[in-house]
């Protein structure tokens, strides 16, 4: 059976009293503040449908917030769904704000703090789900937790028609019907979630990805710095230097590593299309960043397994295609026969 909640029966001093008080006993408990000092106007009409409560909801303009405290006296846990028909929402909760236009649909989880804010009058459909019900993991459902969709694809689409049927037609279902749309509105809301999370993942690593590219570039293009650094290449990406190394975990080679390959890379493209009034050996490591002689003479030779005169001299001699400037590339460190370009591609 309907259950009308209703302004209307009250005289206008008193009828926003009325409405925290209609609110609290039809929705959960939350602070309640008016917008405006004109005298307000609310309704909401609810029904149960099995194991969920729905709610018709049309108001004046006001503000809910739902706090730690008020959590505590209403502790269930509960997944509200909410379709946004006339008016606007601002809508905050876990450290997101979002605003809800008619056609959106709403999630917000009521074991967490949450803000409402409708700044004129409003309509709204909502669907209070027991969070047991939902089958949905924690992590996934705190992905969606404070988010608003668009409703005009996908699952979207879908739920916001099973929203509008519940809501609109909830005094018509008979026990076994009530059973079958929650069933159906729970696993596509579902549904959804794995669609969100799932788009969210691919954004992620597209993100993470590019991220990776342009930390190559930088370091592609400050190989000849002898500043060039993991710190100095996070202060350049505007990340710490802890996240840099965690976005190269995956990588197979650390910061550190990726720099000093690309700057063994260069000197031995150089020493390879080296003619014969090629620089020195010395001023060629100066110019891709190695400071010390000694240090990138080491460091050629257990990448080439040569000191890089004795390899550029085996070059020469062997007649390689680099030392005759024919425009084809030696190979790069430790065998890697595909070019020193040929290990920068991300």
């Amino acid at each position: 059976m309907n259950s009308v909640l209703t302004t209307a029966t009250v005289a206008d001093g008193d009828n926003f009293d009325r409405w925290r008080r209609t609110v609290e006993q039809a929705l959960v408990p939350g602070a309640v503040a008016p917008r405006g000092d004109r005298p307000f106007d609310g309704r909401i009409v609810t029904h149960g449908v099995g194991a969920l409560r729905v709610y018709a909801v049309e108001a004046d303009a006001h503000r809910f917030s739902r706090r730690a405290a008020h959590i505590a006296r209403s502790p269930e846990p509960l997944v509200a769904i909410s379709l946004q028909m006339s008016g606007r929402t601002v809508f905050t909760q876990a450290g997101r704000t979002t605003v809800a236009n008619p056609g959106d649909l709403a999630v917000r989880d009521t074991t967490r703090p949450y803000t409402l804010d409708f700044p004129e009058r409003f309509s709204a459909g909502l669907v209070h789900v027991p969070r047991h019900l939902l089958g949905v993991p924690d992590e996934d459902l705190d992905r969606v937790t404070g988010s608003v969709f668009t409703t005009d694809q996908g699952c979207a689409a879908v739920l916001r028609a099973l929203v509008t049927t519940v809501v609109g037609s909830a005094h018509t279902f008979s026990p076994s019907a009530a059973s079958g749309l929650v069933g159906g509105l729970t696993d596509v809301f579902a549904a959804l979630v794995a669609e969100s999370t799932e788009a969210t993942a691919t954004e992620v690593r597209n993100a993470r990805h590019q991220l990776i590219r342009r930390v190559r570039d930088h370091i592609d293009e400050n190989l000849a710095d002898t500043a060039l650094s993991p710190e100095s290449v996070a202060r350049a990406s505007h990340i710490s230097v802890r996240y840099l190394h965690r976005l190269f975990e995956d990588e197979e080679i650390t910061v550190s590593r990726l720099i000093q390959r690309r700057r063994l890379e260069a000197c031995a493209r150089e020493l390879a299309f080296s003619g014969r009034t090629a620089p020195t050996v010395s001023s060629i490591a100066q110019r891709w960043g190695f400071a010390n002689p000694t240090h990138f003479s080491r460091v050629f030779r257990g990448a080439y397994g040569l000191p890089p005169r004795e390899w550029r001299a085996m070059r020469m001699a062997a007649g390689e295609p680099g030392s005759r400037g024919d425009g084809r590339s030696p190979s790069g460190p430790a065998g890697n026969t595909s070019g020193p370009l040929a290990v920068s591609s991300a």
